[in-house]
């Protein structure tokens, strides 16, 4: 008898291994409702981690609570407010605001701080200071807004933005404010800055040959990746994607230049298309797999953003791009989210492919606040194009 049992195991170890398979990508997006249970499961993570949204963040040095990054997060809070209008929600929001005194990052007098007033990462923050005017018009709440945007105007340089992430960080706000005030002298410069940054800095960032930006003038040619081809650096892209969304969702159609922002949106989806990755997310390094070519998560989250503003305002064909955002999303719930609400696979700061690497499922970035508000922008729009309530 034990040498017959001996004998049975032994075929059963001679048996091949068989890896498990894992289950392929739904092929349709989920229900409303499991969207905004994703939603908020990654955002009640962050906002248990970070309970007081006065404390400074403390990467390597004390930061005030109103930087970029955080100014980020609540973009994403706030488009999640949008579609969820939970109270815990806006008086997180709201503590954040009033602590900062509605005045933009570092700034005590914002109309008289020079280059410090100058710099997007340090009014970003004003992108969500208008969003909450707008639900409880107080003046006080816009008063610092209106003085620092007031200087923009009135200077007549509009080299400001000489890295494509400030387009993002700051014209947004002079977007919300001409349409909060009515005053279009915000629009008037806005186009100024951005035009600028997209032909004259540096030679022009855009290129309109690859649909895509050189993140700053490091990365112009001559610069090339590590297989010859320009760097173009994927959360870079991503940040202009969700600028020109932003813009074209608080100007009209009528306003001179939205026709503008509207082919640079349309060449960009255009470009990524042809570059998502067959897992659904994008690389760091659009036109470089193989440089640090791990998942990407606030990347893709901004590309997809974008796509699915344009599918529902029909300017992307759908039967084009719902494939690509819903490859993109389900690759994002099943790959990047954690059971806990925790979000992998985010590259940390920097400006390029080879920065905060490597990016892991279960590494957190050095900022834990930025690609969750990347994951919530995309995730109120891949909300508004599913076609199921429950």
């Amino acid at each position: 008898m034990k040498k017959i049992l001996l004998l049975g195991l032994a075929a059963l170890m001679a048996l091949p291994v068989v890896a498990k398979k894992k289950a392929p990508l739904a092929t349709e997006l989920p229900t409303r409702q499991e969207i905004l249970k994703t939603m908020e499961l990654t955002n009640d993570w962050f906002m248990k981690k970070y309970a007081d949204p006065t404390e400074p963040t403390n990467v390597n040095k004390i930061r005030s609570s109103n930087l970029w990054t955080r100014g980020v997060y609540y973009e994403g809070l706030m488009a999640l407010y949008s579609i969820s209008p939970k109270d815990e929600y806006y008086d997180y929001t709201y503590r954040w605001c009033d602590f900062h005194q509605w005045k933009a990052r570092g700034l005590n007098n914002t109309a008289k701080q020079g280059n410090l007033a100058r710099d997007a990462d340090n009014y970003c923050c004003e992108q969500t200071y208008i969003d909450m005017y707008r639900l409880e018009p107080k003046p006080e709440k816009l008063k610092n807004v209106i003085a620092h945007c007031n200087m923009l105007v009135n200077i007549p340089d509009c080299s400001d933005w000489w890295w494509i992430d400030a387009i993002q960080m700051g014209m947004p706000v002079l977007a919300k404010l001409g349409k909060t005030t009515g005053d279009t002298r915000y629009w008037e410069k806005m186009w100024l800055m951005y035009e600028y940054t997209r032909n004259r800095q540096d030679g022009g960032l855009w290129n309109a040959e690859d649909g895509l930006w050189w993140r700053d003038h490091d990365f112009n040619p001559p610069y090339k990746e590590p297989n010859g081809e320009d760097c173009y650096w994927g959360r870079g892209n991503g940040w202009v994607v969700a600028a020109l969304v932003r813009v074209m969702d608080e100007i009209p159609v009528t306003e001179a230049h939205y026709n503008d922002y509207k082919a640079d949106l349309i060449a960009m989806c255009e470009a990524l298309v042809k570059v998502q990755r067959e897992d659904g997310f994008w690389n760091c390094s659009l036109h470089d797999p193989n440089n640090f070519g791990e998942k990407e998560t606030s990347g893709t989250a901004l590309f997809i953003y974008g796509m699915a503003w344009g599918v529902r305002k029909g300017y992307l064909p759908a039967d084009k791009y719902m494939p690509v955002i819903t490859k993109a999303w389900n690759a994002m719930v099943k790959y990047a989210v954690h059971p806990d609400g925790f979000l992998g696979y985010i590259q940390g700061t920097g400006k390029e492919p080879k920065d905060s690497q490597p990016t892991l499922y279960d590494k957190a970035p050095d900022f834990e606040d930025f690609g969750l508000g990347c994951f919530l922008l995309c995730g109120s729009e891949v909300y508004k194009l599913s076609t199921t309530e429950k």
